[in-house]
């Protein structure tokens, strides 16, 4: 039995991978910021699950080094699995400074407190995005990653890197993950197959960047949380593993196979490629596979059947209360 110290367990994978640790017998301690970036309601709802399965995720920001020690500290974990930071590329533009404080000045507070614990194994959360303009696909974990098109990809190499000194200087047992498009039920509101499939079910138009040209490696959450159960399995001390699914899919193609999970037809919006965005992305995952055993199994179309058979019942009872809200306000 383990006990897994998660950050940001109220969010899309943290959620995921404490309930997968619950159920397999493990002991699990979570913490979240629950801020408002997107829903908090959601969080509070992912958290409340795992209230009743015997976890309780407490309120600490990770810039509060004070009390995300004394957390850590209290818990005695044998185990660490940071996935806390500012995610989203676009809002990055908007407010960089949440991407500084977050995953750069709240990373290295939790370094400076595995300092002290240099035999924990710490899994810790990049992204496809340090690919940036990189031309050559698929992207291997060898492959340069010094041009990232974006800030949320730079704060992530950044991680990367800080990862790398503490694990020289201090020797650190540091594993980083770069996730590739993850998707599934109880996800984020602000990635693209959500708003999507929110617009498609209320008839509104949907906005596609370049989307004859974009394509994603759409990983099913399933086949990440196993890939970070293995990574927890492993006595590596110092590497850095793509977590994707090997199979790119054009946006358009993508929205075809929605479409058909809905039972609905979107209406499309092309739009030129926004500011930041990747044209592709594509994980190599020879390494994951070799060394972790790593294996996708969820295909696309299976995945979003999964992620509507959640999405659709809870869009629906969203518009009532909305409905009921207004109501009441208009009296």
């Amino acid at each position: 039995m383990k006990k897994i110290f998660i950050t940001g367990a109220a969010g899309f994978i943290g959620f995921h991978l404490a309930k997968k640790l619950l159920e397999l017998g493990h002991q699990v301690a979570g913490i979240d910021n629950f801020n408002d970036y997107y829903s908090p309601e959601l969080k509070k709802d992912r958290a409340l699950i795992l209230k009743n399965l015997g976890c309780i995720v407490k309120k600490v920001d990770l810039i509060d080094y004070q009390l995300l020690k004394q957390t850590f500290d209290d818990f005695k974990p044998t185990h660490v699995v940071h996935l806390a930071a500012q995610a989203g590329v676009r809002y990055s533009l908007q407010n960089p400074n949440a991407y500084v404080q977050s995953n750069l000045v709240g990373f290295t507070h939790l370094l400076e407190i595995l300092k002290e614990h240099p035999d924990i194994l710490t899994l810790y959360a990049s992204s496809s995005s340090v690919y940036g303009n990189n031309s050559k696909v698929p992207y291997s974990e060898n492959d340069t990653t010094d041009q990232p098109k974006n800030l949320y990809g730079a704060t992530k190499k950044a991680n990367e890197l800080m990862a790398y000194s503490y694990h020289s200087l201090y020797k650190l047992r540091l594993l980083g993950m770069r996730f590739f498009t993850v998707y599934g039920p109880w996800g984020r509101p602000d990635m693209a197959y959500y708003l999507f499939s929110k617009a498609i079910l209320e008839k509104k138009p949907i906005q596609v960047f370049k989307g004859k040209l974009i394509q994603r490696d759409f990983t099913y959450i399933d086949d990440i949380i196993n890939g970070i159960l293995a990574a927890l399995d492993s006595t590596f001390s110092y590497e850095v593993f793509n977590f994707g699914n090997n199979k790119p899919i054009l946006l358009n193609d993508f929205i075809s196979t929605l479409e058909q999970a809905l039972g609905t037809t979107a209406i499309k919006d092309y739009q030129p490629q926004a500011k930041g965005d990747m044209c592709i992305t594509y994980a190599d995952i020879d390494k994951s596979q070799s060394l972790l055993g790593y294996q996708p199994s969820v295909n696309l179309k299976d995945g979003l059947i999964k992620f509507a058979q959640w999405f659709v019942p809870r869009h629906q009872e969203l518009l009532r209360q909305e409905k009921k809200q207004k109501l009441t306000t208009s009296k």
